[in-house]
């Protein structure tokens, strides 16, 4: 099975020089924690809720002033539509990500999530490929309490 098959295809992004507080509000309206960033046309890095607390809040920048390139996450992790989907599931697993840009000729062309797997499949389980992509809470090293 191929990544163009299960990924979707409305994709909502901001343009790299759009304000933080956009790109929230963006979040916020489409219940996503992550938004692709795009420089013109061109994927160019990802923007996540956690980019936003502490690359711009906890650094006291103003979300209305600061703009999504400056705090995104550059180089981000993609993969083309014609890439299988046991390649993204072992991309999500090595780069510890939940969400996959689908891109091709620079261009991004859709999204792909654990989700997008999981429904295919059946199973969250089984979209895991027998725990590739880990699904715990990431720990802050104090005791195992969840961050």
């Amino acid at each position: 099975m191929y990544v163009s098959e299960l990924m979707s295809t409305s994709i909502v992004s901001v343009q790299d020089n759009d304000s933080v507080e956009y790109a929230a509000r963006l979040m916020s309206r489409y219940g996503v924690g992550s938004i692709p960033v795009v420089c013109g046309q061109a994927l160019c890095g990802m923007l996540t809720d956690r980019d936003i607390v502490v690359r711009c809040i906890a650094q006291g920048k103003i979300p209305k002033e600061c703009r999504a390139g400056e705090i995104m996450t550059g180089n981000a992790c993609c993969i083309a539509p014609r890439e299988s989907i046991s390649k993204a599931v072992r991309l999500m697993g090595e780069h510890h990500v939940r969400r996959l840009p689908v891109v091709e000729n620079s261009r991004i062309r859709g999204m792909l999530s654990i989700g997008d797997i999981a429904r295919a499949t059946g199973s969250i389980e089984d979209s895991a490929f027998s725990g590739r992509i880990s699904l715990k809470k990431k720990t802050n090293g104090t005791g195992g309490k969840p961050i």
